[in-house]
């Protein structure tokens, strides 16, 4: 895909909406609105890569209560033709096809190529990849499990939202509060994994979420893996302009 002169990619992770509460997390989604609304005049492309919110589940007739604010601005850029694509993380993995019905935002569950103005990209939220996080990956087994996700949904929303809320806060394996320390570059398992990708295809920039922490690292001579910090703490996010994938702060006040 080539870009339009002029026009910009902008990728976004980790606003965890609804955590630790929604009445606690609303200034961060008006913050996260303000954003949208401040890229929409040259926006080509917006890539959500996942936790957008803290935690998501889709019955077949209800939807997580709030975020309407959110929500409503994504409908009006999608309207107003910008792509958006959404990546499922760990805590939004139960999303299923709402976005995609309601939205034209298509959904994936799985890191994805795509090419613009001839440069490679992979992107994807980035949990259970690379060595190590063997606890997590055992669990993220049993919840994307179809039985699982069928168990959960006879639960009355009152009561499953709220233990699913619980657990998304107080158990470090989903929270991923254990992990949140910058590990070196050597350690730092996402950009192993990117390194792992690099002998069999050559992409120029890897971008990823989850670690909640901004990161640029060259994983190889013209390769660079690029975390995209949260809108908890940093309020970090990437633009590509067409030749160059920048990483930047947007000012909260």
């Amino acid at each position: 895909m080539q870009i339009p002169q002029g026009k910009k990619i902008y990728f976004s992770s980790d606003n965890h909406l609804g955590a630790p509460t929604q009445a606690e997390s609303l200034p961060r989604e008006k913050i996260f609105v303000k954003w949208l609304d401040s890229i929409k005049h040259d926006a080509e492309v917006i890539f959500l890569l996942g936790d957008l919110f803290d935690f998501w589940f889709e019955y077949r007739t209800v939807v997580p209560k709030g975020f309407v604010r959110v929500l409503g601005k994504l409908a009006e850029l999608r309207d107003s033709g910008i792509q958006i694509h959404f990546f499922v993380g760990n805590h939004d993995l139960w999303m299923h096809d709402y976005f995609e019905k309601e939205l034209n935002i298509p959904v994936y569950h799985d890191p994805k190529e795509f090419v613009f103005n001839n440069k490679h990209f992979f992107i994807g939220h980035g949990d259970g990849k690379g060595p190590g996080d063997k606890g997590y990956k055992r669990m993220k087994k049993v919840f994307i499990n179809p039985f699982s996700k069928w168990l959960f949904r006879w639960l009355h929303p009152d009561i499953g939202v709220r233990v699913a809320q619980h657990l998304s806060v107080k158990n470090k394996l989903i929270s991923g509060d254990e992990d949140k320390e910058f590990l070196g570059e050597e350690k730092e398992w996402l950009a192993q994994y990117s390194k792992r990708k690099l002998e069999s295809k050559h992409f120029d920039y890897f971008v990823f979420g989850h670690r909640h922490l901004p990161m640029e690292i060259k994983v190889g001579e013209n390769s660079t893996y690029y975390n995209l910090g949260d809108w908890i703490n940093h309020y970090t996010y990437g633009v590509f302009d067409g030749e160059t994938f920048e990483m930047k702060t947007f000012q909260t006040s």
